[in-house]
């Protein structure tokens, strides 16, 4: 081959790899990226996350095949999710899925006017301004909401029933959490219903946790509630373990909690939540817009019963609680 030929085959050789390292540039830009915020940490949100999946899943996305995944996870720390969320903002994610409650809901908005975001809530996102209305909620958020503080003044009921004698019931709580206000204010309403007498108790780290339980041992109270809470997601374990060293009659909304040995939990089915929220971001990636669709409501809710906890407790399950229970632990 002559040298002339030699160098004009060389220089086609680059041309074509230079051009297919663009294509394959191309392409991985092209994939479109989710931003996966939460309040918690990943150990425990797995069944949730798989759930979000098998939502996006439903408009043909999978991780790492044609979408990907930047997560950022709070580790129950509330104060860090603004700069998570600002960080999913400088990279420009193609939508953020804002789950966990209201404030990561709050720090996705507040960090992008543009950038959609889907939200999972359990409280009145118009009351906390983050849109301006369920069917039209205008804007670039959008997202679902699931029966969690409304529930919690159930959770009261239920407790009580197993705990007829007691005249005073505690009530946990996240200070840090915008709900807890009005969350305090309706479990009283309920409290007073049933002629109770309420101790709050707030913490919002895992060190006031443990001042809060000591303070609960001082306590003469039937019972406790916990109150819907991301950070109280993260400990659902250390919550249940606490709970039962105290030989505290205690309900929660989780079904991680009742299987580390709470009495009871009664809350919205979240991986029916998640599930839907990655319907909706799978929308949004196929080109709908957040402003045009609806806030949906996830009305699925979970009841567990550990019948261990409630014999070493000296508590009889009246056989129509048990009916309702969607698992008993025993």
């Amino acid at each position: 081959m002559r040298r002339r030929e030699i160098i004009v085959f060389v220089g086609a050789v680059v041309c074509v790899a230079t051009t297919g390292s663009f294509v394959v540039r191309a392409q991985q830009a092209a994939m479109p990226v989710i931003g996966f915020l939460n309040v918690a940490s990943p150990e425990l949100f797995a069944t949730r996350v798989a759930a979000f999946f098998r939502g996006l899943s439903e408009f043909g996305y999978v991780e790492g095949r044609n979408v990907s995944i930047e997560y950022r996870w709070a580790n129950g720390d509330y104060a860090q999710l603004p700069a998570l969320a600002s960080d999913l903002a400088r990279r420009q994610v193609n939508v953020i899925a804002a789950t966990g409650g209201i404030p990561s809901a709050i720090a996705a908005k507040e960090a992008t006017p543009t950038i959609p975001v889907v939200f999972v809530a359990g409280s009145d996102p118009v009351k906390f301004g983050l849109i301006a209305n369920l069917n039209r909620p205008g804007g670039n958020v959008t997202g679902l909401t699931a029966l969690t503080s409304e529930l919690v003044p159930k959770r009261l009921e239920l407790v009580h029933t197993l705990t007829t004698s007691a005249t005073s019931i505690a009530l946990l709580v996240n200070p840090n959490n915008p709900i807890s206000r009005s969350l305090i204010h309706d479990v009283q309403a309920e409290a007073r219903r049933l002629n109770l007498q309420l101790h709050v108790l707030e913490a919002g780290a895992e060190q006031e946790l443990d001042t809060a339980f000591s303070t609960l041992a001082n306590l003469r109270t039937g019972a406790l509630v916990i109150g819907t809470d991301g950070f109280f997601d993260s400990q659902s374990a250390k919550l249940g373990a606490m709970a039962a060293r105290l030989s505290m009659p205690t309900i929660y909304q989780t079904r991680e909690f009742a299987a580390a040995g709470g009495l009871l939990s009664y809350g919205a089915s979240l991986a029916d939540a998640y599930r839907l929220a990655g319907v909706y971001v799978g929308s949004i990636l196929k080109g709908e817009k957040p402003g045009d669709l609806p806030v949906q409501q996830s009305t699925k809710v979970d009841f567990t019963i550990n019948l261990k906890t409630a014999k070493a407790l000296g508590l009889t399950i009246p056989p129509t609680l048990l009916a309702r229970a969607d698992e008993v632990i025993e």
